[in-house]
This record gives structure tokens, sequence and C-alpha cells, in this order.
């Protein structure tokens, strides 16, 4: 297994590992109520902690990857990324903006049809948590597959 398949398989399970945590953290401090600026504020919060929270945990995943990755293999991790990592890169973000896009689109969609406001926010959150994680699946695919 390459470097960028472990590389890849460690995020997915960390991304999934962050927002399942998180979610469990935060779904008992969910404001009991109707529509009022607690919950607004509940939402507004839940959504700055948990990007800072998981670009956090992705940058120190991330160092402790590549030491246990030297450590163990006594490789160094590669300082390019030749044409092939570029366009699995290409492909893995136009997957992940597609994905995320679509779910924006729904949540514009549910306030449209006078939906809740709290199911337009956990919308966004999950197209954000599963654009993420088709990313990461993507990388995964094409660096087996090929591209």
């Amino acid at each position: 297994m390459t470097y960028q398949e472990k590389k890849g398989i460690v995020s997915l399970f960390s991304t999934i590992l962050i927002f399942g945590s998180y979610c469990l953290y935060m779904y008992p401090r969910y404001p009991v109520g109707g529509l009022d600026t607690e919950t607004f504020r509940y939402w507004g919060s839940f959504v700055l902690i948990l990007t800072l929270l998981s670009i956090i945990a992705h940058i120190l995943i991330s160092i402790v990857f590549n030491i246990v990755f030297r450590i163990t293999t006594r490789e160094k991790e590669p300082k390019f990324a030749d044409e092939m990592d570029r366009l699995i890169e290409l492909k893995a973000h136009r997957n992940a903006f597609f994905v995320f896009i679509i779910g924006f689109l729904l949540a514009m969609g549910s306030l449209v049809i006078y939906q809740p406001s709290k199911i337009m926010f956990i919308i966004l959150i999950a197209s954000g948590f599963i654009s993420d994680v088709t990313g990461s699946v993507t990388k995964l695919y094409h660096y087996r597959r090929g591209v």
C-alpha cells in the first residue's frame, strides 16, 4: 500500500471519527423551543467550532501519521506530487465540491418548501461531511484503480 493510500485511509477514518464524536457531544446541547436567537446561536457555534476543530485535528493527525509512517517504514513522505497525484487531487476536489453544491441547493430548497430552519442547517452540515468523505473515497479509489 502506498503512502497516499495510507494517508487517504487515515483521513477518511479521522473525518468520520471527528464528525461523529462532535455530533454526539453537541446533540444533548440542542436548545429546546421554537425559532429564537438561541437556536441560531447553537447552529452558528456548531458550524464554527466543528470547522476549527476539524482543521486542528486534521493537522495534528497528519503530523502524527507522518511520524508513525517514518518510524515504521524508515521512509520519508514524498516531497513532490507528480501529474497523476495532481489529477487525482483535482478529481477528488471536483467530486467533493459537486456533493457539497447539491447539499447546498437541497438546504436552500428546504427553506423554499417551508421546512424548519434546523433542517437547512442539518442538510448543510451533512453535505459538508459527505463531501469530505466523498473526496477521501475518490482519492482512495483513484490511487487503487488508476486515473
